[in-house]
């Protein structure tokens, strides 16, 4: 299973870090199980561990000497651990601190994409106080994406077709972060660019079960459709592949994980933002499309364990 470079004792004692105290808890420690499975599998020694104060203590005891980062949203994917774990000398998985803390941030994202050329859709930010409700809908037609700035998983946002729904995704937004972002919609597919170790994987289209791809189309729903292959023309997808190499790189993102984009009708990407830490559960989107390029679920989580050599 493994590349022929390190062997499963290189990495020590990994502690699988999962759970936290996120929004996206849930969907880590389904994850999580799926790749403590595949680590067994590969003869890895690992353990769990439920958050960063029980890892701290771990690191403290000498137990630890790698850390597979599975820890989705605020304090594990926003480069919160990522620096605590350099500070300590020890090696972690994905992107290092600079990488993880823009990706999280939708703004500040989407400003680097702005500034070099990387296609992205125009925004206002607002709070929950509503005082710029109207400047938001006569910059934008309906219909309008609200969400928080800094959440994984889809969580707190919703897709706003009439002007009065505005103030209560708004609102809905704000319960989940200080600072809310506004996008026009875009029509269009929204597609999904897996990143491992430089490359770039098989494209997917969704086609989600409910009115946009929001948290129960990606975890509950079994009527969300995925293409894989995408069924775009080759050389287009090829393309697209580079954008989002190109996407991803510029937040500073190394190592593994998804860049998202909405593909309209004139075929020009709308880039909406870049996973560090992108779900391992069963429905989620890396390992499809790891195995269409022949990457089953063992070798995608090794090679993800070897950024943790590779400095990202």
């Amino acid at each position: 299973m493994n590349s022929g470079i390190y062997k499963a004792t290189d990495f020590g004692r990994v502690a699988l870090v999962i759970g936290g105290d996120s929004p996206e808890r849930d969907v880590s420690i389904a994850g999580g199980k799926a790749v403590a499975a595949a680590l067994h599998r590969l003869g890895v020694e690992y353990q769990f561990i439920d958050g960063a104060p029980k890892l701290f203590t771990e690191i403290a005891s000498g137990s630890v000497q790698t850390v597979f980062n599975l820890m989705h949203g605020t304090g594990g994917e926003d480069g919160c651990l990522s620096g605590a774990l350099e500070l300590l000398n020890i090696s972690v998985t994905g992107s290092g601190v600079l990488g993880s803390a823009l990706a999280m941030d939708k703004v500040r994202s989407k400003q680097i994409w702005k500034a070099v050329g990387i296609p992205t859709a125009d925004f206002i930010l607002t709070g929950k106080n509503g005082d710029d409700n109207e400047a938001i809908l006569q910059k934008f037609p309906l219909p309008l994406f609200v969400k928080p700035v800094d959440q994984g998983s889809s969580l707190g946002i919703s897709k706003v077709k009439q002007a009065a729904e505005l103030p209560a995704a708004i609102e809905y937004a704000a319960s989940y972060s200080n600072t809310v972002i506004v996008e026009p919609g875009i029509d269009g597919r929204e597609y999904f660019a897996g990143i491992l170790a430089g490359e770039c994987l098989p494209l997917i289209g969704v086609q989600p079960a409910n009115e946009f791809y929001d948290y129960a189309a990606k975890y509950e729903s079994g009527d969300t459709r995925y293409f894989c292959p995408s069924g775009l023309d080759q050389k287009l997808e090829d393309e697209l592949k580079q954008q989002a190499l190109q996407a991803f790189a510029a937040v500073g993102a190394s190592g593994w994980g998804r860049v998202d984009f909405i593909l309209d009708e004139s075929l020009t990407p709308w880039f909406l933002e870049v996973n560090t830490i992108p779900g391992m559960t069963d429905h989620s989107l890396l390992p499809q499309a790891a195995a269409q390029a022949g990457i089953d679920f063992d070798r995608l989580v090794w090679r993800i364990l070897e950024t943790s050599m590779e400095g990202g």
